[in-house]
């Protein structure tokens, strides 16, 4: 009778965490659909903007302005974006771009990286509250600054000229510098310890085995420095006149026909055009981007 009635009861004990495997298989199940609509839901968020400007890029005027709305054009015009070249000096707004965005970045990298190497190694009194200052600087907005540099390099002299982004390169960046900090901090004592034995200076160990190894992180933090002048309208447009204007100055009121109206399929291939070195930039070096932000937080 007893082996009858333990005969009975086992499969209702079994079942029992069949059923809890059923549910957490469910549960997993229904918080990958919801992740991958959420993660789908934001892609489209960021993707329909580029894929309405890529398409604008191909429309007449006409069909730009049509209503109701015409999604796709009745035919490509592939010419807006040889006008968009041709219609200025295209590549000479780009050349000064590239230099100015060039300029910058490497000067934030080497500036933030002799910062944030001094914070993450160098032990001195009031390093940390430095630091706090530092990155309490992050959560100034940059428009509240502009107007007191305006009129400070108004006074030196140095409005319509390149100085500026000279002297903002030199300062370093309180983003880039920590960064760095956070990187350096995690090499091994060790390593430092057996250079110094070695009689490395504390500036041979920062350009000899510091900087070398950190190339993931100067990778991302150049790129974050170049895509910031690079798309940067109001400063400019704030420092500098037409006789050294920038790419994404200049494209603002740069396509227009005779009459003064303005030529919006056109302004649309530029921007494509704008876009694209950046967008290559990106997937040539997301890896090392990637990396370069996921090792400063290894700490």
């Amino acid at each position: 009778m007893t082996s009858r009635v333990t005969k009975q009861s086992e499969p209702i004990v079994s079942s029992v965490p069949m059923r809890e495997q059923r549910t957490d298989v469910i549960a997993r199940g229904a918080s990958q659909v919801l992740l991958h609509t959420v993660i789908i839901a934001v892609t489209a968020i960021f993707i329909v903007p580029i894929v309405w400007l890529v398409i604008s890029s191909l429309k007449l005027n006409v069909e730009f302005g049509a209503y109701p709305i015409q999604f796709l054009p009745k035919t490509p015009i592939w010419g807006n974006y040889y006008d968009a070249l041709t219609a200025i000096p295209f590549f000479l707004y780009m050349g000064r771009s590239v230099m100015l965005a060039g300029t910058y970045a490497v000067l934030t990298v080497v500036s933030s990286a002799l910062a944030g190497f001094g914070f993450a190694r160098h032990r001195a009194p009031g390093r940390n509250t430095l630091f706090i200052l530092v990155m309490a600087m992050i959560m100034v907005p940059g428009i509240i600054t502009v107007i007191p540099q305006f009129i400070l390099y108004t006074r030196l002299g140095l409005v319509n000229t390149y100085w500026p982004w000279i002297l903002w390169g030199l300062a370093g960046s309180p983003f880039h510098i920590f960064l760095f900090r956070q990187f350096f901090s995690s090499f091994p004592k060790d390593l430092e310890d057996a250079a110094e034995i070695d009689g490395c200076s504390r500036l041979r160990l920062f350009w000899q085995i510091f900087m070398p190894n950190a190339g993931p992180v100067i990778a991302a933090s150049g790129i974050f420095a170049f895509q910031a002048v690079w798309g940067d309208f109001f400063t400019p447009t704030l420092f500098l006149n037409d006789s050294k204007a920038t790419l994404a100055m200049r494209l603002a009121t740069a396509y227009v026909d005779p009459r003064g109206n303005p030529l919006y399929t056109q302004t649309m291939a530029a921007i494509v055009l704008f876009v694209l070195p950046l967008i290559a930039v990106f997937f040539i070096a997301q890896r090392s981007i990637i990396q370069g932000i996921v090792t400063t937080g290894s700490k």
